[in-house]
Order: C-alpha cells, then sequence, then structure tokens
C-alpha cells in the first residue's frame, strides 16, 4: 500500500530554483515510488510585485536587489546553470535576459489547477522564461502556452481581459506571507512539514521517507 501526500510549492515562474527544486523533488517521487506517491499544487509568489510591464534588465536587477557585483551575479548564474543541468534542466543563455511581473501567470495557473492542467502550465511557463527568453506578462506569449498545453485560449484570453482570480491569487499569497514563507521554493508536505529551497534530489528524498513513515506510524 502507498502512502499519499499533499505536496504545496510556493513559487514563481521566474525564480530558477523553483524549477531546480521542482527536478529534484520530482526526481525523488520517482525514486520512492510506488510507496509514496503525491498530489502537487502550484501556490502564487511573487519575487517582484512592483515589476512594472516592461521588466528590468536581469544584471540590473540583481546587482540592485541583492547588492552583489556583476561578477558575482555572473558566478551565481553559472551555479544555477550547473545545478539545472545536475537535475536535467538546461536553462537558456539569459545574459540580456529581462525580470518581468508575474501576477497574471499566477491567475493563470489558478484557473489550470482547476482545470487539471496546473503543473503542465507552470513547466510551460518555466520553459518560455528560461529556455525562450519570454516574458510572462505579455498576454500574447502566456496564450500561446496556454494553447501549447492544450488548455482553451479563448477561456484563458477572458481571464487575461478581465480580474478573474485576482482575488483569490492574492489571499493564497497572503495566506503563505503570513504563514512566514518569504523566499521560494517552499515546498510544504501535509500543510505542516517545510522543505526550504532548491535542495538536491537526495535531500527531498530523504524528507519525504521520513515524512511518510511519521504517517504510516499515526
Amino acid at each position: 500500500m502507498s502512502t499519499q501526500l499533499t505536496i504545496d510549492i510556493v513559487s514563481d515562474v521566474s525564480c530558477p530554483w523553483c524549477i531546480i527544486g521542482y527536478k529534484a523533488l520530482e526526481q525523488a517521487l520517482q525514486n520512492i515510488a510506488p510507496q509514496v506517491q503525491a498530489n502537487i499544487t502550484w501556490q502564487p509568489f511573487e519575487l517582484n510585485p512592483q515589476m512594472p510591464q516592461e521588466g528590468q534588465e536581469i544584471t540590473e536587477h540583481i546587482t540592485q536587489k541583492y547588492g552583489i557585483s556583476e561578477q558575482q551575479a555572473e558566478q551565481n548564474r553559472e551555479t544555477i546553470k550547473q545545478r539545472g543541468l545536475a537535475v536535467g534542466y538546461e536553462f537558456g543563455v539569459r545574459g540580456g535576459g529581462r525580470i518581468y511581473n508575474t501576477f497574471d501567470a499566477h491567475r493563470l495557473l489558478h484557473w489550470a489547477e482547476e482545470q487539471g492542467k496546473q503543473t503542465e502550465l507552470k513547466l510551460a511557463l518555466f520553459d518560455l522564461y528560461f529556455k525562450q527568453e519570454g516574458n510572462p506578462s505579455d498576454h500574447q506569449q502566456l496564450l500561446s502556452v496556454v494553447e501549447l498545453v492544450g488548455l482553451d485560449v479563448e477561456q484563458a484570453k477572458a481571464i487575461l481581459n478581465s480580474d478573474k482570480f485576482t482575488t483569490e491569487v492574492r489571499k493564497q499569497q497572503q495566506h503563505y506571507q503570513s504563514a512566514g514563507i518569504s523566499s521560494v521554493p517552499a515546498v510544504i508536505v501535509n500543510n505542516k512539514h517545510l522543505i526550504s529551497g532548491g535542495q538536491p534530489t537526495e535531500v527531498f528524498e530523504q524528507a519525504l521517507k521520513q515524512i511518510a513513515q511519521e504517517v504510516e506510524s499515526v
């Protein structure tokens, strides 16, 4: 008999450690299947909620936000690239990339959960931003991703052209912020166990096994 876990991943589509963490989590779940299985839901977090529509050049943004040099920013980017490769995710060349507002992407992700395609859309949005240097605040690019994963483009267009799911997304963001989540990814298992950051596969594997054992012993 398998143990079923509920996993909420608080993340942003422009967070490189979020896709690294997810790929490591995915590997961990594959390693411990079928004894442990999980139902994954993506929860909204905006790294840059005040970012204007046109965005900001990425190196300029990183050096200003974190008070580091361009050389440090480049070293961090190389670390992220290598960690991505270690879990099977290849980041695109983003030297001239930009940081964008991601709120509309989160509204679509809320809708996609209702449609049973949230993870598919989330992964496609990661690819849009990290592999294609796309703009997750651009409605046309968002609609292209919606179509790619087989969701209804007209429904998505209607959502983007309205304020639908704004209240729901803001409420979820506030919920996790009030719970103390200030950085992502935050992987929350069964609403009580927090695994922070883009951890290696073995860390996720060990934590999930331990949590599953606790569930079984209750």
